[in-house]
């Protein structure tokens, strides 16, 4: 078992630490583990003599697989155990600090909602105030006289003031969102046949995968689906 032993450091002659059970669990099967890999080199069977050995050694490889697992279960038992009372330890008061955010949320969900819909109208307002401020003075822009001094420099403050009120306005509209507020998109199918063929028409892939996965999880039990073939083959295992 010379290449378990360097999979393992700790499987070494004469060493104070207790029995490894990963080795325990594999030392009746060393032979048949150090067989097994002198087979394995890239010559196939070839007559039902050595198709009987492999299967022997096969059979040997599967009861130590079942060996390894149940040490490993053993093993890992006692960690797990205490993961999850440590997780079960902290749990009942991260459900209740959730309880908690989630109550706050809720009882200043209405007043957020309303006082978001009455700012958004304000800055809508401001917007459109600003806009036409805007356009009013690009018009006086072009209508002043290029030969008036005092037109020009009259139009000139206008657009700019009109500019300042413009990006006063996004200021605004950034400065006054509602704080723990978010906004949340939600959809509802009206009509699963519509969707369904939107999707394969606009979005194959994702047809193709869940297609795939059907067949996936379902051959066994629905072999004479439409478009599906579904055939048994013998392999050795």
């Amino acid at each position: 078992m010379s290449t378990m032993n360097e999979m393992n450091p700790r499987a070494v002659v004469g060493n104070n630490n207790p029995p490894d059970p990963m080795d325990e669990a594999l030392t009746p099967f060393g032979d048949a583990i150090s067989e097994a890999e002198n087979w394995l080199d890239g010559e196939p069977v070839t007559n039902e003599s050595q198709m009987k050995a492999v299967d022997k050694l096969a059979k040997d490889i599967r009861s130590a697989r079942r060996a390894l697992d149940d040490a490993k279960k053993s093993a890992t038992a006692p960690l797990h155990d205490a993961w999850k009372a440590e997780i079960a330890r902290w749990k009942p008061t991260e459900d209740d600090l959730d309880r908690i955010q989630k109550g706050l949320a809720s009882i200043s969900n209405d007043f957020k909602k309303k006082l978001a819909a009455e700012r958004a109208a304000e800055e809508r307002a401001t917007r459109i105030a600003a806009e036409e401020a805007a356009r009013v003075a690009r018009e006086a822009a072009m209508k002043a006289d290029d030969g008036n001094i005092e037109e020009q420099r009259q139009a000139a403050a206008a657009q700019t003031a009109a500019e300042q009120a413009q990006r006063d306005a996004r200021a605004a509209t950034r400065a006054n969102d509602v704080k723990g507020l978010r906004t949340v998109t939600r959809y509802e199918i009206t009509d699963h046949r519509a969707l369904l063929n939107w999707i394969a028409r606009n979005s194959r892939d994702d047809v193709t995968a869940f297609i795939e996965e059907w067949a996936r999880r379902n051959h066994k039990t629905h072999r004479s689906a439409e478009g599906l073939r579904v055939w048994d083959a013998k392999e050795a295992f």
